[in-house]
């Protein structure tokens, strides 16, 4: 059978064999027939919340949130829309500052910026880059719980009133994207992030795929988030062709509670054991940009792998590791991904975004992970990855010149499926 993969802007087909492949997708949801009313509507009539045009005057301090240039957010669409939408209720242009929800990423391009928010967006708002690594850039909320500062951007914290957007999806150990996600990490120190993404906390079994309550990471999250004061969520749901299939707005935990309800509906999916090969993606563009993010679509797969069997990830990763990043640099001092597992767990030692490490040299304990990808073999095996340059030939590796029992599943949407084994 021939299988289509989301691979960078658009997908790669590959040939599996029919008598063992089973395709693990995502339940389609249809994409709503008029987006930006659903989006006025839901603004309209919030959950748990003030509508939030009450919430606005001509001297409103208004700070809305946006995820970075990773993310496949619609945020040329669903911005201007809600510009719009506050202009008329009432706010000024020189009150709204649009802060880049970056995380621990790197600062976006002004070239960047127009492609997420479009040029007439960035010509006439004032747009702003979160500053991780800057702790003058924030305010002090109290210490997590390994007793580092709590450090939350200024803008939002100052702010009247705090405009929270972005997408949910099922995340690796977030539980799922959006909420208080966009707070913490999206706008929080990198001491912060560092201090709740610790090798503790990522190596507990609750920190998975579609699990928030009893998550230590995602419930912290919370909690920072929450002492920075009410905050209004916009988070939209999307399928396979990015379209808006829910608009969720409101109080930002209990809103973000309804859309994680409607995407675990169509994210989960059951199996009834583990497979010896699964191919995975990680959806695509923007989210296949760098091996960095790529972990996530190897965290889906190793969901349903049997212990000993093969991961097969498909990610373009035109951005490289990147190359020189943190990620990329911690990867290089190691051997071994066991040799990685032991540095992370020497007390005192922590590394920036050392958690995608981590979760890759954990899922490698299992099984065998190769990588279809526009990076060369040489940086892939620095990654302790093994080069894949055509996976129906791995396959057909896999498998050998004789038919064996051997199980092959496929998730060509990546981590936007939560496959489970029930």
């Amino acid at each position: 059978m021939k299988i289509s993969l989301a691979y960078g802007r658009g997908h790669l087909d590959v040939e599996l064999p029919d008598d063992r492949t089973t395709v693990i997708e995502p339940s389609h949801q249809a994409g709503l027939s008029d987006e930006r009313a659903a989006m006025v509507a839901a603004l309209d009539a919030p959950v748990k919340s003030k509508p939030l045009r009450e919430q606005i005057s001509a001297s409103t301090k208004i700070v809305i949130v946006h995820t970075d240039i990773t993310r496949a957010t619609p945020n040329d669409r669903l911005i201007p829309w809600l510009l719009a939408y506050l202009e008329r209720a009432g706010a000024t242009r020189e009150n709204i500052t649009l802060l880049n929800g970056l995380g621990t990423h790197r600062p976006n391009t002004k070239a960047e910026m127009e492609q997420m928010l479009t040029p007439a967006v960035v010509a006439n708002y004032r747009c702003v880059n979160h500053e991780p690594e800057n702790d003058d850039a924030h305010v002090q909320l109290g210490v997590t719980k390994t007793g580092v500062p709590a450090l939350i951007n200024k803008h939002l914290v100052e702010a009247d009133v705090r405009i929270i957007t972005g997408f949910i999806e099922p995340h690796f150990f977030a539980g799922f994207s959006g909420g208080p996600k966009g707070i913490m990490p999206g706008v929080a120190a990198l001491k912060t992030v560092m201090s709740n993404h610790g090798a503790e906390m990522i190596g507990d079994r609750r920190s998975t795929f579609g699990v928030t309550e009893g998550n230590p990471i995602w419930e912290e999250m919370r909690d920072i988030a929450l002492r920075v004061g009410p905050s209004f969520l916009l988070n939209v749901a999307l399928n396979e062709q990015r379209k808006i299939t829910g608009v969720f707005a409101g109080d930002l935990i209990a809103a973000h509670k309804v859309g994680i309800e409607f995407v675990r509906a169509g994210a989960m999916q059951r199996v009834e054991k583990p497979f010896d090969i699964v191919i995975t993606t990680n959806s695509g563009y923007p989210l296949d940009m760098n091996l960095y993010q790529a972990v996530k679509g190897m965290r889906a797969a190793d969901l349903i792998v049997k212990d000993g069997g093969t991961v097969i990830i498909a990610a373009e990763c035109a951005e490289g590791v990147p190359a020189n990043s943190p990620h990329d640099k911690l990867l290089r001092s190691v051997a071994s991904g066991e040799e990685l597992l032991t540095k992370l767990n020497t007390p005192g030692f922590v590394w920036p975004e050392q958690w995608q490490g981590h979760i890759q040299s954990l899922i490698q304990r299992r099984a065998e992970i190769q990588i279809y990808t526009t990076m060369d073999d040489a940086t892939v095996k620095a990654a302790h990855l093994v080069p894949c340059r055509d996976i129906s030939a791995a396959i057909q590796a896999k498998l050998g010149p004789t038919p064996n029992g051997a199980r092959i599943a496929v998730l060509p949407q990546g981590p936007l499926t939560i496959p489970y084994i029930g």
